[in-house]
């Protein structure tokens, strides 16, 4: 008795090459998706040869050759492009109907659709660039559209960046941005200002540097290797009297804690800003 093999997946194709796409590339090449079933449209040369000669990808310099016959489209290009882009790609997209993912900041869900005409299953999401890493986070918004296979599926791409946190409100995703997407900026103007610090105290510079970026990563792996939340790690470490209660009531009275939630709210609202500014 002979058992027929499995049909291969459909293409996914990817608009824009640039590093988020290249992450998630290499991501699926990685976790055993064919690399001739991965298509990339790229309108800068080298970055096409990059693709093709790094991971084995098919490469396009043309936006409807590469989507040809792909199940998925992941959108990966700059968001004051985007409309251009998907409106080149309207009429395809109407024939083939294909799962749509953006990875664009500050564009929605009911815009990707509308400027593709209209009636299709998309995906929002905002990964961050520690995606280039495989250590990022992924927000994700699906449409009323998508299923639960499309979402399945979805899950599994940008899986390859990092983790993954599904909303249910589009509203939010405004805030996802601001908390994660634009979140590693804060944490390195973080890392800047504790080296500047260290070396304002006399240290040297390459000490300080390292000193302040060891304690960041250490201070991550706890975060996130452990349990315990980050007021109960703070408490351990915060001895009464002690240098780092000194420099915690530092912060405190300097208005940290309001100077953060200003900083991602004034993120938010940018965010809002521009996707209406792309409409």
């Amino acid at each position: 008795m002979t058992t027929s093999a499995s049909p291969p997946p459909a293409p996914i194709a990817f608009v824009g090459g640039g590093n988020m796409a290249r992450s998630l590339v290499g991501g699926l090449v990685a976790r055993g998706r064919a690399a001739d079933t991965i298509r990339v449209a790229e309108p800068v040369a080298a970055l096409r040869e990059a693709l093709a000669r790094d991971f084995g990808v098919r490469v396009f310099a043309d936006n409807a050759e590469a989507v040809a016959g792909a199940g998925t489209w992941v959108l990966a290009v700059k968001p004051q492009v985007m409309r251009r882009v998907c409106e080149g790609l309207a009429a395809t997209a109407q024939a083939a109907r294909p799962l749509v993912v953006s990875i664009a900041a500050g564009i929605t869900a009911i815009q990707l659709e509308r400027w593709l005409g209209g009636g299709l299953p998309v995906v929002r999401t905002m990964p961050n660039t520690p995606a280039l890493l495989g250590a990022g986070v992924t927000g994700l918004y699906a449409n009323a559209r998508v299923d639960a296979a499309q979402r399945a599926d979805t899950e599994a791409l940008l899986a390859a960046a990092g983790r993954t946190v599904w909303i249910d409100d589009e509203a939010r995703m405004d805030a996802v941005t601001a908390l994660s997407g634009s979140g590693p900026a804060y944490v390195f103007l973080l890392a800047e200002a504790m080296q500047a610090a260290g070396e304002a105290e006399g240290l040297p510079p390459d000490a300080a540097r390292t000193l302040a970026l060891q304690t960041i990563l250490g201070a991550a792996r706890m975060l996130t290797e452990g349990e315990e939340p980050p007021a109960e790690l703070r408490r351990r470490v915060t001895s009464p009297g002690g240098t780092t209660q000194a420099a915690i009531e530092t912060f405190e009275a300097g208005g940290f804690r309001d100077l953060v939630a200003r900083a991602i709210h004034a993120a938010t609202e940018r965010g809002r800003q521009l996707s209406a500014a792309n409409d």
